[in-house]
Formats: C-alpha cells, sequence, structure tokens
C-alpha cells in the first residue's frame, strides 16, 4: 500500500493532536504519542478509530501491546539465563497467567476487527483493502481459516512497528531538543523559514527539512527504540559472517544500542549532535546505525516512521507549541 494515500488521513489525525495539546499547560508528551500513533495506525490497518486523542485514554488493546513489549525483553532475557528464567517463574506464577491472558485478549480483539473489515462493505483504501483485492469465497474461507496466523504474523507487527517504537522515537526526539537549546533553535529557524504558515506543513513538504530528518536519524541513533537485535538464521551449510566462518542454523543478531553507542563507529556517540548527519565526518560510521535492521528483511515501517509519524508531529507540534516548557 503507498503511504502517499494515507497522508490526507494522517494529517488530519495529527492536526487534531496538536490542537488538543495547545489547550493543556502541561502534557505526558511520552503518554500522548503513544496515543497518536496508535490512532495512526489503527485507522489505515482497520479503519478503526480507537478514541484516544478526544478522551485521552488508553485503550485496553494499547495496554495490551505496550505491556508486551517488556514482556517480549523478560522472556528473551530468561531463555538466556534458563536456571534463573525457571527460579522466576517459580516465584512468580502469577506472570505468565497474565501474559497469556492478555495475549488471548489482545488476539481475539484482532480476529473481531478483521472480520469485521473482511464483511465492510467500502471502497477505502488501508491495509486490509490489499489483502482482500480480488476476494473470492474461497479466499475469503481461507483468510478465516488462518485468521489467527494473519493476525499474529502480520496486522501485531505491523502494529508494534507503526506504533509503540514510534511514540518512543518522538519522546525521544522532545526529550533532547528540549535538552539542546541549540538544535531546538536551528530546528525552529528551519521550520519557521520553511513554513509561513501552519496549514502549509504536510508530510510531502516536510521531508525537504534536512535538518529535522537529521534530528530524527540521531534519536533513532542514541536510542534506538527496539534495541535488542533482531534474529537472523543461518543458512546451511554455512556462511562467513563478519569473517567468521558461522555453521548453518546459527541465530545470529547485532544489538543496534551497542553498534551506535560504540566509539569505534561514533565519534562521541552518547551527545546528541545531529550535524553529524550532515557533515559526514570521517570520525562517524553513519552506516553503522541501524534501528530499522538491514538486509530484505528490515522493518517494512522506516518509511512511514520517519516521513509519516515522527518528521510531520515534531514539525507540527513545534510550529503550534511551546515544548521546551
Amino acid at each position: 500500500m503507498s503511504l502517499k494515500e494515507q497522508e490526507d488521513l494522517v494529517g488530519k489525525t495529527i492536526d487534531r493532536f496538536v490542537e488538543i495539546l495547545g489547550k493543556e499547560s502541561v502534557v505526558d508528551l511520552t503518554y500522548w504519542f503513544n496515543l497518536l500513533t496508535f490512532e495512526v495506525i489503527g485507522k489505515p490497518a482497520f479503519g478503526n478509530d480507537f478514541h484516544g486523542i478526544e478522551s485521552g485514554k488508553t485503550h485496553f488493546w494499547i495496554t495490551d501491546v505496550l505491556g508486551s513489549m517488556s514482556q517480549a525483553s523478560l522472556s528473551d532475557t530468561w531463555k538466556r539465563f534458563p536456571v534463573v528464567g525457571r527460579l522466576w517463574m517459580f516465584f512468580n506464577p502469577a506472570w505468565m497467567r497474565r501474559l497469556v491472558a492478555a495475549s488471548m485478549r489482545h488476539q481475539k480483539y484482532t480476529i473481531d476487527l478483521t472480520n469485521k473489515r473482511i464483511n465492510e462493505a467500502t471502497t477505502r483504501k488501508d491495509f486490509m483493502s490489499y489483502l482482500l483485492s480480488g476476494r473470492t469465497r474461497v479466499s475469503d474461507i481461507q483468510l478465516a481459516a488462518h485468521a489467527s496466523d494473519f493476525v499474529n504474523l502480520t496486522i501485531w507487527h505491523n502494529k508494534i512497528a507503526g506504533s509503540e517504537t514510534t511514540a518512543t522515537t518522538l519522546a525521544v526526539v522532545f526529550y533532547y531538543i528540549c535538552k539542546n537549546a541549540s538544535v531546538k533553535q536551528q530546528l525552529e529557524e528551519e521550520i519557521l523559514s520553511a513554513f509561513p504558515a501552519y496549514k502549509d506543513i504536510n508530510a510531502t513538504s516536510v521531508a525537504k527539512l534536512k535538518y529535522l530528518h537529521a534530528v530524527c536519524l540521531e534519536a533513532l541513533r542514541i536510542f534506538p527504540p527496539l534495541p535488542l537485535g533482531l534474529p537472523r538464521e543461518v543458512p546451511h551449510p554455512a556462511e562467513m559472517v563478519d569473517g567468521f566462518y558461522v555453521s548453518g542454523g546459527t541465530i545470529v543478531s547485532t544489538n543496534p544500542y551497542a553498534a551506535s553507542m560504540s566509539t569505534d563507529n561514533f565519534d562521541k556517540p552518547e551527545a546528541f549532535m545531529p550535524c553529524r548527519w550532515l557533515t559526514g565526518e570521517p570520525t562517524d560510521i553513519l552506516d553503522a546505525s541501524k534501528p530499522f535492521s538491514c538486509g530484505p528483511r528490515s522493518c517494512l515501517g522506516r518509511g512511514g516512521k520517519l516521513l509519516y509519524e515522527t518528521q510531520e508531529p515534531s514539525d507540527e507540534a513545534l510550529v503550534n507549541d511551546d515544548v521546551a516548557n
């Protein structure tokens, strides 16, 4: 699906978000960014409105997804340290019950949304419209039969990729903007000179702002929203990986946070320096920052995250509100 087709829908959601935030004196931006990004990804996925921005309240589905992120990290840790994991499970039996209950609740709700969208008569373009194009009675039966797999492998991953991680990146962007007066000043100058009026801001025009793009890239480098390495299986019989002979079937990964914070790759890695993405200093290996992973299996949401869900809200909020205070 072309992200361009969703620009009007996303733009209206962001406009409403900025309007509501402008009425408040003090807000928890991390909380509100989660409301925004789930709203932005929910409409293209299902044509569904969670009413989070209007109500200021978190939908139970959002709560389950956010909880699953921390639970996934914990589960990964226990796999690496099985003895400690078994001890922890013994003393915390309720943890697994909560995890299973949340997973079942999430799956049921997503399947209900999927079935509702399948039976909806509409010409609206969204994720599902492309999956349902050329549908027949047989294809409907097949989709229903595999709804559980479809939900867990496709929609759930799109939901995570397009929402929680983007909210994290937005929070990081605004944190460092507020912590660095020179960055904030340069960003405001670029935005205000490019857009005489708020109505001129959209995803297409925002994409031309080089410093804003650099700010987003630096935020993704210094705080990758998914800090664990995404696993890849070495094909049989074996491959050379980073100069090492690795047997087929071995699971390998690169931790994006470790790579982006290494002094071997970046000069002053702990410093927030958007200019490094504009000057191309020889002391920085920019390709070492891979927050979306790399290769043919890299994150599908990389275009949407940078263009629609990170740059445009940052731009509009800076124009409309005093974020430093």
